[in-house]
């Protein structure tokens, strides 16, 4: 199979741009193949074996299924994170997320030779890249990440000991945020994050089959009656779990960013700030908790 052989029928799913794109990214994540190699003809010179691999990888590519879940593997941040179906796959917008609370509360983890332990929790932590990331990228960071989902904190536990960060899973239900055993809110938290489900399900029609036929709909929507659903149990329970002075940030659906930003005003959060992602569409929100009940 020649380079144009693999990447020619994708163009029946994707623009030829994208096709394109996705030969090269298989070939160099399965195969360790450069631009260069490519060039000079290397897929052609593929073992019997590997001409089978790349044929099977072809073959799911041809069905609609994502390329990182074809090649197992996904980048963010920089830094390549496992996926399977049972996580969503790391999006760009989420790693710009990520920037924005490392350079916004970063470098409150160190004062300077007054270090102390910035305490994170990541709801909804599919394959753990935001707190893995949030771990790795914050000083003196003290993690915790949430999911409902056991295949979800299988990968993401995966990823943080391939990774070498020290976060802590735990299987907990983000519309039942308080512990069953206690019905307490502890402990208190410098930063809340989460990427909840948030997608209406009458988006469906708009949306890439190769999303909405293979990534889980559970960490994708929120039911069209009550869009607003996660956005509500997570607010009510940042505004008591998060300390003082602390932080909540959600990543958007930019439908909702209004009514979200009305939300978390009616919590008792403070400075609530709405920024755009690199496409220019309200994606991400931050709101502070009160310095103190009577701020």
């Amino acid at each position: 199979m020649t380079y144009e052989q693999f990447w020619q029928p994708l163009t029946s799913l994707y623009d030829a741009g994208e096709a394109k794109a996705i030969a090269r990214m298989a070939l160099d994540v399965a195969f360790g193949m450069s631009m260069a190699d490519i060039l000079c003809g290397k897929v052609t010179q593929l073992s019997a074996d590997e001409s089978q691999k790349l044929q099977k990888i072809q073959d799911r590519l041809l069905k609609g299924e994502p390329v990182q879940y074809v090649l197992g593997s996904a980048d963010f941040g920089g830094r390549v994170f496992h996926v399977e179906p049972g996580v969503l796959i790391p999006r760009p917008e989420t790693a710009e997320l990520c920037q924005w609370i490392v350079e916004s509360e970063g470098s409150a983890s160190v004062n300077g030779d007054d270090r102390r332990a910035v305490s994170i929790l990541d709801i909804g932590t599919g394959s753990g890249c935001i707190a893995i990331t949030l771990a790795l990228d914050i000083p003196h960071s003290r993690v915790s990440a949430w999911d409902i989902s056991d295949e979800a904190l299988r990968i993401a536990r995966a990823n943080a000991e391939s990774l070498g960060a020290a976060v802590t899973f735990s299987r907990r239900d983000a519309l039942q945020p308080l512990a069953p055993s206690t019905q307490a809110v502890c402990p208190g938290y410098d930063i809340i994050v989460s990427n909840p489900p948030y997608i209406y399900n009458k988006e469906k029609e708009s949306m890439q089959q190769h999303v909405l036929g293979f990534e889980p709909h559970l960490a994708l929507f929120a039911p069209d009656d009550n869009p607003m659903l996660f956005y509500c149990a997570i607010s009510n329970y940042a505004a008591t779990a998060l300390h003082p002075g602390g932080s909540l940030y959600f990543e958007l659906n930019p439908l909702l960013a209004g009514d979200v930003a009305s939300l978390l005003s009616s919590c008792g959060f403070l400075h609530v700030e709405i920024r755009p992602d690199q496409f220019g569409k309200q994606r991400f929100i931050k709101a502070n908790n009160p310095q103190s009940p009577s701020t």
